[in-house]
């Protein structure tokens, strides 16, 4: 009874996380195919280069994304194309990712980082002041430390209820991930807001 008790906790466990990381994945495409859809009116040449770009990233969500683990520096590249299609949409918007330790090799579950980046893009669109959003990873015996660090507008847009699901999805990844394994501190400013995860791995 026990074992029959075990499969179903862990087949009920992974149906959940497959949901979870479902949720966020239409999410993070509606979201860039917007931009796309402004920019083939504005600026067609500007269209095309997200696109492009939008075909690398697809083709890592629907294979790579699929695994329970990929690389690390897998995923550190899709999140780097992704603020590539930022930058290449905003004039003013400046990222940096900084990589500390010997990251090669590292296992991690896909798309457990985008969701910070994404909502850091998504809420720092500022229509007076430069937008920024720096990123750090760093692995030291065995813990890897990611942090996100984005500027916020000095007028805040207004709050739109239909979001907000990315965070708690991706809480709720965690918990069921990395249990007693990981700590998340979010530190909201006036003019930043600021991730911190530490995951043992």
């Amino acid at each position: 009874m026990s074992q029959r008790l075990n499969a179903l906790e862990t087949a009920t466990m992974q149906s959940e996380l497959e949901q979870l990381k479902n949720q966020i994945n239409p999410h993070f495409l509606f979201n860039t195919l917007n931009n796309v859809n402004v920019l083939t009116q504005t600026d067609p040449a500007k269209a095309s280069q997200i696109l492009i770009r939008l075909s690398d990233l697809l083709h890592y969500q629907l294979y790579d994304s699929t695994m329970n683990k990929v690389l690390l520096t897998a995923d550190i590249r899709f999140i780097e194309d992704f603020l590539n299609l930022e930058k290449i949409r905003r004039d003013v918007f400046d990222f940096d990712i900084t990589l500390n330790g010997d990251l090669s090799g590292v296992l991690v579950p896909p798309l457990l980082f985008i969701t910070f980046v994404e909502n850091a893009v998504k809420h720092n669109l500022d229509a007076v002041n430069p937008s920024y959003v720096y990123i750090s990873f760093e692995l030291e015996d065995n813990v890897l430390y990611f942090n996100c660090l984005n500027s916020k507008p000095a007028t805040a847009a207004p709050l739109n209820r239909k979001g907000g699901l990315g965070l708690v999805n991706v809480k709720r990844r965690m918990e069921l991930l990395f249990p007693d394994a990981h700590f998340l501190s979010i530190d909201d400013k006036k003019d930043q807001f600021n991730v911190e995860l530490k995951l043992n791995i």
